[in-house]
């Protein structure tokens, strides 16, 4: 452009105010007018719910640029309540219209830059227009409105439509001042840029925070001035106010009046250089339509980081550099309450409806490493080209570390990365930040796998199909875990036992495994494999199928009703003794074995408050609340930690006799004698326990070692049976690991990270179970095999054979060998 360009720019904030002060830095001499039909030019819209909710305590926060400062800093010439409402091509000219004084004149120029920006939809809905409690939000205006609303007026029941970014915001400040919200979505999830799975993580934390989520239905009408809102399906919500937020429109008036071509969604049609079918007329941000980044296709993509970008490059394009805009990728985030859901590229319902072949996997990380302090689970989903591995997209719902991940797969998929490269990615590591094999590696660790034909997966949504067709689904979890919920005709097989019963698997059809998330079924699948098996392992796991079917048996979605009735209940007990648990710090089953060691200490209707910093703990009280015949009054997130409150007893008053008419025990064969199997058997029995479970242990041939007292007195034995006690290790302390014993090094190694990760010991195991009841049986017949003396045995056990530990399994539901 020459010295003394004229360049008119309409519309602020992002896009506009971007171009104008980037024009300015490449250039003195242009000439700048910028055109804002509102009061401020460059304010945070992406700040505007936190302002109404308080967490931003100064409106002055959300004006980045006043009209003073930025016309003095950059020379140029601000006008707002400027309202351009036309283009003359021809001549080059606007038509400006002076909002408060309605003074209207043409202004010249030589270059002309549209950011016009979106408004919000606003649907002919019968009773709109009288609604006079019903709010939009976009800009500074209606943030003031909604604001002094919420300040001068009672506010108690408040209704959101739509689900989308500004829809989730609203209502998590909205219910942050103690406004109860009622959220209706018109389709079957929130936050459309995921995957319905991910969503329903979302949907269980909404709900949880209080929340009356209605999905899968809209609005039909507003009555009274908008007091009711009358949905589809009949439904009648009181309304003290209403956000509507259904999504927005593209500004584009100005351009088609001018001839300019619209594409999607009516937005203004640009090429790579953001200018239109006119050379001299750019446009930029919410209003234009642009290229899907990941598939080439038109969309329209309202973000704050396009239009800043384009403004940028829309300048450098004026000044005569070679730049273009390749597209936009979509990469987005939001809080959710204590949670924090991020999307980058494609999702799958983009790549179902393209046609585009794709592979999914999810795995469910730790935020940092599990030992120290703090850690919790992402949820993290990558999409990508099965065979080329191409990265499609990625989502990651959580409450730490979830937008260091997507961004760092957004940066690898601007670069042009596959999923095989992701592993070789050199992340940032300390115990507070992240682990040594960052997530973001080990999604492309999983992925790789898969395209190297490592394992072959089966989706969440495809599991219940192929088992009510007859196919074989083996859950390699242990027995304890099932207690929190198991897919439907699914047959358990831990693990650790898949060796010792393949000859129980057909060999003549395909079996699939699944685990909690996805690791130990492909250990599982590995192993099968390797042994001729032709086998599929659930991606995800039982932690992606619960997101999303739910579990109808242990759910722990409670009607808004029924959770303010329980807490009526629980606050007329006056007599009610409370007692606080802290967990945090114990993995599972720990958090669950302190809840139960102090339920039986209570009296029915005394109350229980723990807090656990396992993510999984929200799931598994629920679970063991409905089982053992306890109420679960609350359960929510407070700063990363569950808080749950149980009161004893009263709140299933037939789940004692449910069990009690069912087969209630556990009871398992402790064959080994080695350390490691020994912690799994006590950790399972404590479980079990805890659950309310009858458990039997029955310790046979080396096993018995395990009970063996390591100071025992001097007893008669024969030749053999002294040297069967040397050869054997006497007490839990003198047990071996299985595998990299090292001659005892191993041992101690484990023991210490043991310790670190606050798991229990086996001694206090130990103790804990025979605190609970767990029967513990010496097998006579091994010990007389063996030389073992009772006197050589721990204290309070029992003395048994086989017969006595059958007729225990007939009142079992799970019976292992370990």
């Amino acid at each position: 452009m020459s010295k003394g360009t004229k360049i008119v720019i309409v519309g602020g904030v992002a896009g506009g105010a971007t171009a104008a002060a980037r024009l300015r830095r490449l250039d003195e001499n242009f000439e700048i007018v910028l055109l804002e039909r509102g009061e401020y030019i460059s304010f945070a819209n992406c700040g505007l719910p936190y302002y109404i909710g308080g967490s931003i305590n100064s409106r002055d926060k959300l004006l980045l640029q006043t009209v003073e400062s930025m016309s003095l800093r950059f020379n140029m010439d601000i006008r707002n309540y400027s309202e351009v409402t036309k283009i003359n091509r021809d001549e080059k000219t606007v038509t400006v219209k002076h909002v408060q004084t309605g003074k209207i004149y043409e202004e010249s120029y030589d270059v002309l830059i549209l950011s016009p920006g979106a408004h919000p939809v606003k649907p002919a809905i019968p009773g709109i227009q009288d609604a006079n409690n019903l709010f939009t939000l976009r800009n500074i205006p209606d943030t003031d409105k909604i604001k002094q609303y919420v300040d001068t007026h009672h506010i108690q029941k408040a209704v959101v439509i739509g689900g989308g970014f500004i829809g989730i915001e609203m209502m998590e400040n909205l219910c942050s001042l103690g406004i109860h919200v009622s959220l209706v979505q018109k389709g079957n999830q929130v936050m459309a840029p995921v995957d319905y799975e991910m969503a329903a993580l979302l949907h269980e934390h909404i709900v949880q925070n209080g929340v009356e989520l209605i999905l899968e239905d809209e609005v039909k009408a507003f009555e009274d001035n908008g007091k009711k809102v009358i949905l589809n399906s009949g439904t009648s919500l009181d309304a003290d106010m209403i956000i509507l937020s259904i999504g927005v429109a593209p500004e584009h008036t100005l351009a088609k009046e001018a001839g300019l071509p619209l594409g999607v969604k009516n937005a203004i049609k640009v090429g790579p250089t953001l200018q239109t079918e006119d050379p001299s007329i750019y446009a930029i941000g919410d209003a234009i339509e642009v290229s899907d980044y990941i598939n080439g296709t038109k969309a329209m993509i309202p973000l704050a980081w396009p239009a800043n970008r384009q403004g940028r490059l829309v300048a450098d394009h004026i000044a005569g550099k070679d730049v273009t805009y390749n597209g936009t990728m979509g990469t987005s985030i939001a809080k959710v309450f204590e949670l924090t859901v991020a999307s980058t590229g494609n999702n799958e319902k983009t790549l179902k409806e393209l046609g585009l072949p794709y592979q999914a996997i999810h795995i469910h990380p730790n935020s940092h490493a599990g030992y120290y302090p703090g850690s919790t689970t992402i949820a993290l989903k990558l999409l990508f080209h099965p065979t080329e591995g191409t990265i499609y997209g990625a989502q990651a719902i959580g409450t730490d570390g979830v937008d260091k991940r997507i961004d760092v797969i957004a940066t690898a998929m601007k670069g042009k990365l596959t999923v095989r490269d992701l592993p070789d990615l050199e992340l940032s590591y300390a115990p507070p930040y992240s682990s040594a094999k960052d997530p973001v590696n080990m999604a492309g660790y999983v992925a790789s796998n898969i395209i190297e034909g490592m394992v072959e997966t089966v989706q969440w949504h495809e599991i219940n199909e192929i088992v009510q067709n007859g196919g074989l689904l083996i859950d390699v979890r242990d027995p304890f875990e099932l207690e929190m919920g198991s897919i439907p005709g699914s047959v358990n097989i831990p693990l650790d036992a898949i060796r010792e019963r393949i000859h129980e698997l057909p060999t003549d059809q395909t079996i699939y495994v699944s685990c909690q998330f996805g690791l130990r079924g492909y250990l599982a699948a590995r192993i099968l494999q390797q042994h001729g098996f032709n086998v599929k392992n659930l991606d995800g796991g039982y932690k992606t199928y619960k997101a999303a079917y739910g579990d109808n048996e242990n759910d722990l979605i409670e009607p808004v009703e029924q959770i303010e009735a329980i807490k009526e209940v629980a606050a007329s007990v006056e007599t009610a003794n409370t007692i606080t648990i802290d967990a945090c710090g114990l993995q599972c089953p720990g958090p669950i074995l302190q809840v139960k060691k102090q339920m039986d200490a209570l009296s029915q209707g005394d109350i229980v408050e723990v807090s656990a910093s396992d993510p999984g703990f929200a799931s598994d009280i629920g679970a063991w609340c409905k089982r053992t015949g306890n109420t679960l009054l609350s359960s929510s997130f407070e700063n990363k930690i569950v808080k749950a409150i149980i009161q004893k007893g009263t709140g299933n008053s037939n789940a004692h006799q449910t069990v009690s008419e069912t087969k209630n025990g556990t009871t398992m064969v402790v064959f080994s004698g080695d350390y490691d199997k020994a912690m799994a058997s006590f950790i399972i029995a404590n479980g079990a326990a805890a659950m309310g479970k009858n458990v039997t242990m029955f310790f046979t041939f080396w096993g018995l070692n395990i009970l063996r007292k390591e100071n025992s007195p001097k007893v008669e034995k024969s030749i053999i049976e002294k040297m069967f006690g040397i050869m054997m290790p006497k007490g839990i302390n003198k047990l071996p690991l299985s595998k990299m014993n090292m001659g005892g090094i191993g041992t101690k190694m484990m023991k210490n990270v043991i310790k670190q990760k606050n798991v229990e010991s086996l001694q206090s195991l130990i103790q804990m179970a025979q605190a609970s009841g767990v029967k513990l049986i010496a097998c006579t017949m091994s010990m007389d095999v063996m030389g073992i003396k009772k006197e050589e045995l721990m204290d309070n056990i029992e003395y048994a054979g086989v017969a006595t530990y059958l007729s225990e399994t007939e009142d079992a539901n799970h019976n292992l060998f370990i």
